[in-house]
């Protein structure tokens, strides 16, 4: 699949809560050619500082050749790219990484935690035009409900059943979003597809494993180049013999590829 870096000028900015943001972009070669769970490299000023690109989550694609991602302001980078403004072009290549595999012969959980939702409205909406809504179950988890509630919106919004879990208790329930899947009864071939934080994978693969349930996981990682290039986004495998690559053998795997140490 084709890799893209286009100037696209960035047509709307949404201030979701005080350090998270969502920027809709022009960018029709990447919109055309994305997938769920793909990532696009975005340089975030015009200068040497920062130097490297942020990798982002492809949130979401829509008709006219526009494409979203979600981000939280964490560092230097991020914070360059909260401070511009619609009509700013930004430097951005994709599709890259691989994606979510998915069918109509599972029940289906999206698990998001934190900033790793992103993802999983692009997913969820590409599962909706072989799916119907009953067969997708999406759980969410953040600190607070501040930083989940735009996110359950959107997913309520186009049919789904959403379940949120925030550890201070100011929206759904109090916990973590892994304590959602302890009272989903075993019943059918399920597919989990969990994105967020490391400490969250791990505990989804135990429950998904507890469950016998498959399970995809788009992992975070730091990244450089995101081609493959600097592999500087290794991740050890399964076996302990060697590793593979986040941006260009992920970001999402198979969760019986990785090692969860």
């Amino acid at each position: 699949m084709p890799a893209y870096q286009q100037r696209a000028e960035i047509v709307r900015t949404e201030k979701l809560t005080g350090d998270i943001f969502r920027f809709t972009v022009k960018a029709p070669d990447i919109a055309a050619d994305s997938r769920p769970g793909q990532f696009v490299m975005v340089r975030t000023g015009e200068g040497m500082d920062p130097l490297l690109r942020r990798p982002f989550s492809i949130h979401q694609v829509a008709e006219g050749g526009v494409v979203q991602i979600l981000f939280k302001v964490i560092g230097k980078g991020t914070q360059a790219l909260a401070n511009l403004q619609a009509g700013y072009c930004l430097d951005i290549l994709g599709p890259l990484g691989r994606g979510f595999a998915y069918n109509t012969q599972h029940r289906h959980y999206l698990v998001g935690g934190g900033i790793g939702i992103a993802p999983l409205l692009f997913l969820a909406r590409q599962m909706l035009k072989k799916n119907e809504p009953s067969a997708i179950k999406v759980l969410l988890g953040a600190r607070t409900g501040e930083e989940l509630s735009a996110l359950v919106v959107d997913f309520a919004s186009i049919g789904l059943d959403v379940e949120s879990a925030t550890e201070d208790g100011s929206l759904g329930k109090q916990g973590l979003v892994t304590d959602l899947m302890t009272p989903v009864k075993n019943g059918n071939p399920a597919m989990v597809y969990a994105c967020g934080p490391y400490p969250m994978l791990r505990a989804v693969v135990g429950a998904s494993r507890e469950k016998n349930w498959a399970c995809q996981v788009s992992l975070e990682t730091i990244m450089a180049c995101g081609l493959g290039s600097c592999l500087g986004c290794a991740v050890l495998r399964a076996d302990m013999n060697g590793y593979v690559h986040a941006c260009k053998d992920g970001p999402v795997f198979d969760a019986d590829d990785v090692a969860w140490l």
